[in-house]
């Protein structure tokens, strides 16, 4: 007998009522998407880069004037506060946008001197490229992946959270309404155990995930098997070290600010502040003010800063992480507790005395829980920062601005690390992981550069 659901169901994480079921797609429809994909990127990659350009101009249009309504959909159905749904929406334009714009300079093939009459590296599209996409930034992810993939010519199938369908078909809506020809981004409404199977199909020519590093692994295992190039971005602990010189009020407010954001559930929040004992007290008191001043709700009230964790699995195993790091010997500040009544709400969570061993420390903590790490000084404050199988992202704080610099530059393991600041992706730079982060880049030109065909051609 087949277990299997047959309808990818969205749940209202503030309420607990479903609201939306999507069939899932039998494995004679997922071929048909295929064909038709492989079908659009015979065409797609000869359009010419203007008219391609011009199609996410067109994007970028649609999620600006459709963005209150995008970001009500996302606090439907995974909690995101309208306020930073629709700072969300604002991103995907933005990025829509900055690949057209730099289209032109990115393809333009380089010129490189040698011994042949003319010799030059071309950039080329691959062909149908695999997105599988994560629920805690339901258009940033994909469009991020996305607009790069289409405006060099490549076309995207997107495989999305089985807990945002509806995230899902109104980007394939947004397609439609924004010109693009039939085939250039689709959505799958398929199931896990479906993706394998799509991996392997020939027609994929490329990979990119987005989501936990269990995932990340099975299918770069499988996208590996067929020799197809994978993109992970994966799980992320990142540290922000607070050293003896820093600006606490300062640190204080970006800490709070970076692990609370999308209520605690982003691969790149804030989760383990390593700080130096001889500020600890300091820095613990400040966060925790800045911590007790985050209202939760209703994610549709535009007050809201915090909403509810997208589903009640995700809480119960947030709180296990919390109770068993208080079980070994962390000592919680505030927070740490199951609410009453209906949605998956968590209150922000502050523990100290933190170390290595404790869930907080080793694991990733996908919610609004701070863990504070005790340091002896800098160079215990680094190794604690870097004992981690993560790599994703990473901060230091201080007023010595060159001995940040140098510390984030040489020391810090992680792909994006910023001092004084908290880390975040921009359309502009490059971001990724390393270690069990993942690897590979998303954005800026190097993203652009992932699913290209880099191709040499000499001439004598």
């Amino acid at each position: 007998m087949n277990d299997l659901p047959t309808v990818l169901q969205s749940v209202d994480p503030t309420t607990g009522r479903p609201v939306r079921s999507v069939p899932v797609l039998a494995p004679g429809a997922v071929e048909q998407h295929i064909q038709s994909a492989s079908r659009a990127f015979a065409m797609w990659r000869r359009t010419h880069p203007t008219d391609r350009a011009d199609a996410l101009r067109n994007l970028a249009r649609l999620l600006r004037t459709r963005k209150n309504d995008l970001a009500l959909l996302m606090a439907e159905e995974m909690g995101k506060p309208v306020v930073q749904g629709r700072a969300e929406i604002e991103k995907c334009a933005w990025v829509c946008e900055f690949y057209a714009d730099h289209l032109p300079s990115f393809l333009a093939p380089q010129p490189v001197t040698t011994e042949w009459t003319r010799s030059y590296v071309d950039f080329q599209p691959l062909g149908p490229i695999l997105g599988v996409m994560p629920w805690n930034f339901p258009f940033w992810q994909v469009f991020r992946a996305a607009a790069p993939a289409l405006v060099a010519g490549n076309v995207f199938l997107l495989k999305h959270a089985a807990n945002v369908p509806g995230c899902a078909l109104a980007i394939a809506q947004l397609s439609r309404d924004a010109g693009l020809p039939e085939g250039i981004l689709q959505v799958l409404p398929v199931r896990a155990d479906q993706v394998g199977a799509i991996v392997d199909h020939p027609a994929i020519r490329g990979v990119t995930v987005t989501g936990s590093t269990t995932a990340g692994r099975a299918i770069a295992a499988r996208a590996g098997a067929a020799l197809k190039k994978t993109v992970l971005e994966l799980g992320g602990s990142d540290p922000y070290v607070i050293l003896e010189d820093a600006d606490l009020d300062q640190a204080a407010e970006t800490c709070a600010n970076a692990r609370l954001i999308n209520t605690g559930q982003s691969c790149i929040a804030a989760k383990r502040f390593i700080v130096v004992e001889q500020v600890r007290a300091e820095f613990e008191a400040r966060l925790l003010e800045q911590l007790q001043t985050r209202n939760t709700g209703d994610p549709r009230n535009e007050q809201t800063l915090l909403g509810p964790l997208a589903r009640h699995d995700l809480r119960d195993q947030l709180h296990a992480q919390v109770q068993a790091s208080l079980r070994m010997g962390a000592r919680c500040l505030c927070g740490g507790f199951l609410p009453d009544g209906p949605g998956a709400f968590y209150p922000p969570t502050l523990l100290t005395d933190v170390r290595p061993g404790m869930p907080v420390f080793d694991e990733e903590t996908f919610g609004p829980v701070a863990a504070v790490v005790p340091a002896r000084d800098e160079a215990d404050a680094i190794r604690l920062a870097n004992q981690s199988p993560y790599g994703l992202g990473a901060a230091i704080f201080t007023r010595d601005i060159e001995r940040g610099e140098r510390l984030a530059r040489e020391h810090l393991e992680a792909g994006v690390c910023t001092v004084n600041d908290f880390v975040r992706s921009d359309p502009r730079l490059p971001f990724g992981g390393i270690k069990d982060s993942g690897y590979g880049r998303e954005l800026g030109l190097f993203g652009f550069r992932e699913f290209l065909n880099v191709k040499t051609v000499c001439v004598r």
